[in-house]
């Protein structure tokens, strides 16, 4: 049924954390809204990424949707920082309880998007040859959803399994006896070598640029902790939209200076030892500001490293200098370091010695030729804007989205973008959601989103457009939240960097993050709601063809 309709006053696109959500607002308000998704099934991340080790860096019980106490109270989490396989059938489990499988289309690879400026709607083409039209769309698409690979000559030649780690065989992989490659060392490379290090017969990790982790340190949630924790929800999220983050985490109320080195010390044996992001947001605020605090930092840090990793010349290896501690994305990982210490376990500096080809073998590098019988690319992804870039967006006049952002994203609040009306996102870039504690940045937008659509249906509005003297001041605004961040240096997807993506390499800055925390950009969000979205310019329905809206949402306006 779902196939042959072909016009709905809401189009989503993307069936994750997100998307689930936002069809779920939709939902409850009557309208005619329907989700596409590419995939088989819902989750998003957690669908495609099934590598071994793959499991939250928020604590599960801060990560899991908040607006229904019902499903606070039904869902036990088995673990302080939950694995894919539990997050998947969370999942699947809110969309059941809710019915919302019913408004969604799966399989459908939405390919192209053309703003129709006398009808005010969005003409949508799908990968299966239909096209659609609506009134509105939501790009809940994921900020870490488009892979990229390593431009490595040979690719095709090896005679083995390979693969990026997003697209790791769902029906599992047989690694024991193996000889498996895993290049790179971000955080899924860290998550996955920490996890398979016992497994495999040799493991030999190809690193370019090493990167900064600490222990998650999980643990079991047992019955007795998981019904303090649902009495605490409340507070939890309480505590969540206080931070800058929106983790349980918050920043030492007193400064860097104004405690001892000894009281510095004393904290970070404290939170290091702790589970989850304490050693990182739980710290001072001066380690993202300020080179010598995070210096002092990220020396305390290699100290760690040095302790847990036996060979001195690759723990040397294994400590950055390119970048200071928590300056990026930080890491967690169990037994990551510890897999070193393994006599199967090999590591190969790439900046020294650099990968040549691929053979039908295995791997070359400048030194010497490598077989394999398993090649895993963690090489990342086209983070944050790719996911918008693999999709022809054309607004007004025809203009795309990739022009219109080929040197960087612009937006209004990471959610409007002028010249593209009516397109809504709830997880964009130079929103608060892109840099914090996902769901809990993805509740807060989807609810904007919604309240922003409702408005508009009370008074008969068919277009919503954020002005351009607006998007060009929140993105200066966005630009100047770098100027004091230890970030801007660094090369990470908080700045946009990545050697594999045509115009993100060394040398380009992309803001991609609302640098002023959680509670800032929601103080600001609201105010342009509360105060009558004075920076976007509607357009009536008298002033256009008649409404097209849903039954329900029709009898709503009246």
């Amino acid at each position: 049924m779902g196939q042959a309709k072909t016009h709905y006053e809401v189009i989503v696109v993307g069936a994750g954390v997100a998307g689930i959500y936002q069809i779920k607002r939709l939902v409850d308000l009557g309208v005619d809204a329907t989700v596409l998704e590419s995939a088989p099934d819902l989750g998003g991340t957690w669908y495609w990424n099934r590598y071994p080790g793959c499991r939250f860096d928020s604590e599960s019980y801060t990560y899991g949707f908040s607006f229904s106490r019902e499903l606070l109270d039904e869902w036990h989490w088995n673990e302080h920082f939950s694995s894919q396989p539990e997050n998947l059938r969370y999942l699947n489990y809110v969309a059941e309880k809710f019915d919302l499988r019913k408004h969604m289309q799966f399989g459908c690879k939405v390919v192209a998007m053309q703003f129709d400026d006398v009808h005010d709607l969005w003409h949508i083409k799908t990968g299966d040859g239909r096209e659609l039209t609506c009134r509105f769309v939501s790009l809940a698409i994921g900020l870490l959803s488009t892979p990229t690979l390593p431009k490595l000559e040979g690719m095709d030649d090896f005679k083995g399994r390979s693969f990026h780690t997003f697209y790791w065989p769902h029906e599992g992989v047989d690694l024991a006896g193996k000889r498996v490659a895993v290049i790179g060392t971000g955080a899924t490379a860290i998550q996955l070598i920490g996890e398979i290090a016992d497994k495999v017969g040799d493991l030999t990790v190809f690193q370019r640029r090493p990167n900064w982790s600490a222990p998650l340190n999980n643990a079991a949630i047992s019955e007795h902790e998981m019904a303090d924790i649902r009495a605490r929800y409340d507070a939890i999220f309480a505590a969540c939209a206080l931070t800058p983050g929106s983790f349980v985490h918050g920043p030492q109320e007193h400064g860097f200076y104004e405690v001892s080195r000894e009281e510095r010390v004393k904290l970070w044996d404290k939170l290091y030892d702790e589970p989850g992001f304490g050693i990182w947001l739980a710290n001072f605020r001066e380690i993202f500001m300020d080179e010598a605090a995070n210096a002092e930092l990220s020396d305390y840090i290699a100290g760690r490293i040095r302790g847990r990793v036996k060979d001195p010349r690759v723990a040397e290896k294994l400590i950055p200098r390119d970048h200071g501690f928590g300056v990026q994305r930080l890491p967690l990982e169990t037994n990551y370091l510890e897999a070193y210490n393994r006599d199967n376990v090999h590591l190969v500096d790439i900046s020294e010695t650099p990968l040549v080809r691929v053979t039908e073998d295995g791997l070359k590098t400048s030194e010497r030729d490598y077989q394999f019988d398993i090649i895993v690319y963690a090489t990342g992804f086209d983070a944050i804007t790719g996911a918008f870039d693999r999709i022809d967006i054309r607004g007004v006049g025809g203009k795309t989205l990739a022009e219109k952002w080929k040197d960087a994203p612009s937006t209004f609040l990471g959610i409007l973008i002028h010249g593209f009306p009516n397109l809504l996102m709830p997880t964009g870039p130079q929103s608060a959601s892109a840099s914090t504690n996902f769901p809990r940045g993805i509740e807060s937008n989807v609810n904007w989103c919604t309240d922003l659509l409702q408005y508009m249906w009370d008074r008969g509005y068919v277009r919503a457009d954020a002005r351009r003297e607006a998007e060009e001041r929140w993105t200066a605004y966005v630009v100047k939240t770098y100027e004091i961040m230890l970030m801007r240096k660094a090369k990470s997807w908080f700045t946009g960097y990545n050697s594999n993506v045509a115009g993100h390499e060394e040398g380009t800055i992309r803001y991609f993050l609302f640098n002023g925390g959680t509670p800032k950009f929601r103080a600001i969000a609201d105010g342009v709601a509360a105060k009558g979205y004075q920076e976007i310019e509607f357009s009536s329905a008298a002033q256009k063809e008649p409404d097209r809206r849903g039954a329900a949402v029709a009898h709503k306006a009246v």
